[in-house]
C-alpha cells in the first residue's frame, strides 16, 4: 500500500477536533482527528503550539483524545499502529483518511502531487511542479510543502532539492535546520532512500 491510499477530504463539521500525542521512534507525534480523518500531524512541536495551530487553521475547537468519540479514538489507534509499522520499515504507507481543511487551493494541488511520490522514491520540487501542471513553480511548491499540515501522511520528506540534496524540512517545526534535515534523512532511510549531503 502506498502513501496515497488514504483519501484526502475537504472541510469537516465544526465539532471539536481531538488532540492526541502518540509515542514513536521519532519522539512524540501530535495528531488532530475526528471521525472523518486526520486533520493535523506534526513531529517537532509542543502540545500547546500544535493545538493552537490546528484551531487557527481549521477554525475548530480542540479537545483531549480521551474526550473524543469511539470512532475518533479508533482512527487514532489505527494511525498509531500504522505509524509504528512504517517507522520499523514494515509498512509502506498509511490507510487513514486525511482532511485538508484550512488549506488553500494551491497548497492542496501541491500536496496531492506530493502524495503521488511512491514509497522509497523521491522527487524534486521542480518535478512536483511539473506533475501538477505548473512547470517553473518549484519555489512555490517548496512553500506549500513547508506548510503541509499532515507531515508523513502527505510524504513531504520525499521532496528533495533539484541538485539531489535534501533541501529543507519541517516548515515551522521546532528544531535547528540540522536537526530537521537529520529527521528527513532518517524518514527517507526507513524507506531505503539515501540522499547525499551537500
Amino acid at each position: 500500500m502506498n502513501s496515497s491510499s488514504g483519501a484526502i477530504r475537504g472541510l469537516g463539521a465544526a465539532e471539536p477536533l481531538a488532540i492526541a500525542v502518540l509515542e514513536s521512534a521519532l519522539g512524540p507525534v501530535h495528531v488532530a482527528a475526528d471521525p472523518d480523518g486526520i486533520h493535523g500531524l506534526e513531529l517537532r512541536t509542543t502540545s500547546e503550539a500544535f493545538a493552537a495551530s490546528v484551531a487557527r487553521r481549521t477554525g475548530r475547537p480542540t479537545q483531549r483524545i480521551a474526550d473524543a468519540d469511539l470512532a475518533t479514538r479508533a482512527l487514532v489507534g489505527r494511525l498509531e499502529v500504522e505509524l509504528a509499522e512504517h517507522l520499523a520499515g514494515r509498512g509502506h504507507g498509511f490507510s487513514v483518511p486525511v482532511v485538508l481543511d484550512g488549506v488553500g487551493d494551491w497548497d492542496r494541488r501541491v500536496l496531492e502531487g506530493v502524495r503521488t511520490i511512491p514509497y522509497g522514491a523521491t522527487a524534486s520540487y521542480g518535478e512536483v511542479a511539473r506533475r501538477i501542471g505548473s512547470p517553473g513553480a518549484a519555489r512555490a511548491v517548496g512553500g506549500a510543502v513547508g506548510r503541509n499540515p499532515v507531515g508523513l501522511l502527505v510524504p513531504c520528506h520525499r521532496v528533495i532539492a533539484g541538485n539531489g540534496t535534501l533541501g529543507g524540512y519541517g516548515g515551522s517545526w521546532f528544531g535547528s535546520r540540522t536537526e530537521l534535515l537529520a529527521l528527513k534523512r532518517a524518514l527517507l532511510a526507513v524507506e531505503g532512500v539515501v540522499v547525499p549531503g551537500r
